[in-house]
């Protein structure tokens, strides 16, 4: 069982930035891929960002050249650098742990971090 806490939302003005960072407990991440996932009002719930156990790192496009993700197993924590902030990065932004490669699958969330994006 892994338990994650997202925080380091908050409101900034556009062009700014944000670090959210994503707290695990109860087990270690180091076996897990980490992703960062966000849900605007009234729209799906879309990935952000993505790290895998192997630090391969993957991004959606609207956030390339803009956000990072990166990870400290020995902290047993996930991070998602946020630069030149667009309004449409308005959204709850949700940290997951995601261990694919052996049965039985486990996936877990944590509770959502609001970042706001607004002059």
């Amino acid at each position: 069982q892994v338990q994650l806490v997202e925080s380091g939302g908050g409101l900034v003005q556009p062009g700014g930035s944000l670090r959210l960072s994503c707290a695990a407990s109860g087990s270690s991440i180091s076996m897990y891929d980490m992703g960062w996932y966000r849900q605007a009002p009234g729209k799906q719930r879309d990935l952000v960002a993505r790290i895998t156990r192997f630090i391969n790192t993957y991004y959606a496009d609207s956030v390339k050249g803009r956000f990072t993700i990166s990870r400290d197993n020995a902290k047993n924590t996930v991070y998602l650098q946020m630069n030149s902030l667009k309004p449409e990065d308005t959204a709850v932004y949700y940290c997951n742990a995601d261990r694919n490669w052996a049965s039985p699958r486990l996936n877990y969330w944590g509770q959502g971090t609001q970042v706001s994006v607004s002059s």
